[in-house]
């Protein structure tokens, strides 16, 4: 992790005379992406380890393929430096050659961004996205190198070898599925689930609409609120003349990674669960915030590798305050709140989630 840490430091330091060499795909490997994954513990000196130009079924090749017991486990792909990787066709290709190969990971990067892909769900190839992490410092700015390395370790020799990537992947997407599943069940609640609810209240005087109207609550259904561009301190004569601009959770959510869109449903069923009729939840331009009797104790920006998420509580009065928490007192920032939380796995929401809960109750 050290050697990882220190590449890490080393090729942001240098990032910017990089890019004003614009730097093709061949460059991009040499430079970046093969120090990258000999800091991750993979010999690209070894074929039985790291096989160059690995060939596809069509007759075509992957540039990279890392592998575990001399088979492999993981497709590179790689592109030049200032590719956005973005394209809808470069993504399929790569993920396709993973699954007709009976391989369930691959991995598309321009050296400074990692997309990860689970080449074996069923779903459209861009939406196979795991998560991605970029080391670019315009990106991840207030994370440290150390915290980008433990996300970049995912997909290290080692934690191939384990099985981790598998068992986050693997979580993710199930969860993923089982939350839409709910949501359409909670939406619309048939009479066993209403029957069910009522025999475990043991109040037969519950009628089958009050607990419909419960679940919606407690689910959140009931609890999105559109806003729009304009505040609502706007005055009126300047609002008839500003094109109006909704934002919602779609448009909050379009083409993140599973796990960071996961990570968002969990956060935001906390949220409305601290009193699911009285908080609200409102869409803005760059953030969701999160209020109660109109104050507002949570926002959250969804980011590609993460959540950048803000309490209204003050960094020097906790004590032990998690790695992945910044004191934002004196620096720009969206949101309400002094307290920034980056938050890109299941571990650090566990430690978020009484924060979370400690900015509530200062509010109430």
């Amino acid at each position: 992790m050290n050697k990882l840490i220190q590449t890490i430091e080393s090729i942001r330091a240098k990032l910017d005379g990089l890019r004003r060499h614009s730097l093709k795909e061949t460059s991009t490997r040499t430079i970046i992406i093969d120090p990258l994954l000999e800091a991750l513990g993979w010999d690209i000196r070894d074929p039985n380890e790291v096989e160059l130009e690995y060939p596809t079924v069509d007759g075509k090749s992957v540039d990279y393929a890392l592998k575990i017991n001399a088979k492999a486990a993981v497709l590179v792909e790689a592109k030049a430096l200032d590719d956005p990787l973005n394209d809808v066709k470069a993504i399929t290709q790569v993920v396709g050659y993973a699954a007709n190969d009976g391989i369930v990971w691959c991995i598309l990067t321009n050296g400074m961004k990692w997309k990860v892909y689970r080449s074996i769900e069923e779903c459209q190839a861009p939406e196979k996205l795991l998560f991605e992490v970029s080391l670019d410092p315009r990106d991840s700015v207030g994370i440290t190198a150390q915290q980008l390395a433990q996300q970049v370790w995912r997909f290290s020799k080692e934690e191939i070898a384990a099985g981790t990537l598998d068992a986050v992947g693997e979580q993710t997407f199930t969860d993923g599925r089982i939350r839409k599943a709910l949501d359409s069940i909670m939406r619309n609640p048939g009479l066993p689930l209403i029957n069910m609810v009522k025999k475990a209240l043991g109040d037969p005087g519950v009628s089958p609409q009050k607990v419909r109207g419960s679940l919606a609550r407690i689910w959140g259904v009931s609890q999105t609120i559109t806003a729009h561009a304009s505040d609502a301190s706007t005055p009126a004569k300047r609002r008839k003349t500003t094109s109006r601009v909704s934002y919602d959770e779609k448009y909050h959510l379009a083409g993140k990674p599973q796990e960071v869109v996961e990570l968002y449903r969990a956060v935001d069923r906390l949220c409305l669960s601290m009193k699911p009729e009285t908080v609200e939840r409102q869409f803005k331009a760059k953030y969701i915030s999160y209020a109660y009797n109109d104050r507002i104790f949570t926002s959250v920006h969804v980011q590609q590798g993460s959540l950048r998420v803000w309490l209204y509580l003050k960094y020097t009065r906790l004590q032990n305050p998690p790695l992945f928490a910044r004191d934002v007192t004196n620096v720009g920032h969206w949101g309400t709140g002094d307290l920034e939380l980056d938050i890109s796995n299941l571990s650090q929401l566990e430690e978020a989630a009484t924060l979370i809960r400690m900015s509530f109750e200062s509010r109430t």
